[in-house]
């Protein structure tokens, strides 16, 4: 039988022992057991996003958070700033769009990083705006956002700070209070290793305020009975039952091996990643400075297809990559995801297979020479 090994930012790889609590007998959810259940997920969620704010469980994928954030922060031709970078900062603009939200958007080119000077210079010249979307983890380009560098523009404002965490929640530091975000949206399939189903958000005093008085129309996704119904430990509709018990066995990794460890852990194989693909003569997409934990972004050589090299992979040797996604990148990059429960072992096999595909595919490189480096960076 071939192997599956996902070395894609989402969903990503799930642990045997999570597997097994996926595979339990469902209970109940409207009973002490669960409550007990929904009670330690909030807390461990709140450990790692290192706050005291509310947090708000949903059923459904991560684009479902985004949508209850701007669903419930914004009213029909309210003002907003969307920083687009990305695939997904390109999503903030396309969601508060579809609710009749007055989007100004910030573009950023592709691999770099924001200035939050342009941030503020928009947030200066009117106070109306209401809230600043942007992405941590741009997963279609590798980049990480400095979120504490636009978190300082926006705390003295009137607008909110709304981040997708998607990617980046448990693999690159998110320090929600220190940092002054107000609303965090993320989801369980990518560093907490399992299934898509179960989203949240995270919810400042300052923004809860905004979802009271926002007139626009919201239903299932109303953060508004959410904190009702969590005041009693509860939820206003059926949750993903067996993910959320699963949540609370994944949680308790982050506090017994603390986040700084699990943080530095994915920085190594980031590292690592990234020493291979240089060592195969290959160039990495997003500046350096700003280059994520979550994922390596590496381009594909000249003349060489990425979604062949990407297909190629997944469908002959059963290690599946991600590729290029928009007229930009489609074909050009592939993207390699150190998130979740992959580890070393995993990263090596990976580059093996990029290795072999490569020379495959025509590309001249000295055969090893990826693994080779990578192994130093491991072993360092």
């Amino acid at each position: 039988m071939k192997r599956n090994l996902l070395l894609t930012p989402g969903p990503t790889q799930i642990p045997p022992y999570l597997c097994a609590e996926l595979g339990k007998p469902i209970i109940h959810h409207r009973t002490p057991q669960f409550q007990q259940a929904l009670k330690e997920v909030v807390e461990g969620l709140k450990f790692v996003l290192q706050t005291k704010n509310d947090v708000f469980l949903l059923a459904s994928s991560g684009t479902g958070a985004m949508e209850a954030s701007v669903a419930n922060l914004a009213s029909c031709g309210d003002k907003v700033i969307c920083v687009e970078g990305g695939k997904f900062g390109e999503r903030w603009t396309e969601l508060c769009k579809a609710y009749g939200i007055n989007a100004q958007v910030v573009k950023v080119p592709w691999g770099k990083d924001v200035d939050p000077m342009k941030i503020k210079e928009l947030l200066d010249a009117d106070k109306d705006i209401k809230a600043v979307f942007v992405t941590h983890c741009e997963t279609s380009t590798g980049v990480t956002t400095n979120i504490k560098a636009v978190g300082d523009v926006v705390k003295n404002t009137p607008a909110v700070l709304v981040v997708d965490a998607i990617s980046g929640f448990g693999v690159t530091d998110l320090k929600t209070d220190e940092w002054n975000v107000d609303v965090v949206a993320s989801a369980s399939h990518k560093g907490l290793m399992l299934s898509p189903g179960v989203s949240f958000v995270c919810v400042s005093p300052k923004a809860f305020k905004l979802m009271e008085v926002s007139k626009s129309p919201r239903y299932y996704f109303d953060l508004r009975k959410a904190k009702k119904t969590m005041e009693k430990i509860d939820t206003p509709f059926t949750p993903a039952i067996g993910i959320v018990l699963a949540l609370q066995e994944s949680l308790k990794r982050f506090k017994v091996e603390g986040l700084e460890n699990i943080f530095g852990y994915y920085a190594k194989l980031a590292k690592g990643t990234r020493a291979a693909a240089k060592a195969l003569g290959l160039t990495l997409f997003p500046d350096e400075s700003c280059m994520s934990t979550a994922l390596t972004t590496i381009n594909v050589p000249e003349g060489i297809d990425g979604e062949k090299v990407m297909k190629i992979m997944r469908d002959t040797y059963g290690i599946s990559v991600a590729g290029g996604q928009g007229e930009e990148l489609k074909g050009k990059v592939i993207r390699i995801a150190h998130m979740g429960c992959v580890d070393e072992y995993d990263i090596l096999s990976g580059i093996s297979c990029l290795e072999k595909v490569l020379k495959e595919l025509g590309y001249k490189f000295t055969l090893g020479a990826g693994v080779a480096a990578a192994q130093k960076v491991f072993n360092e």
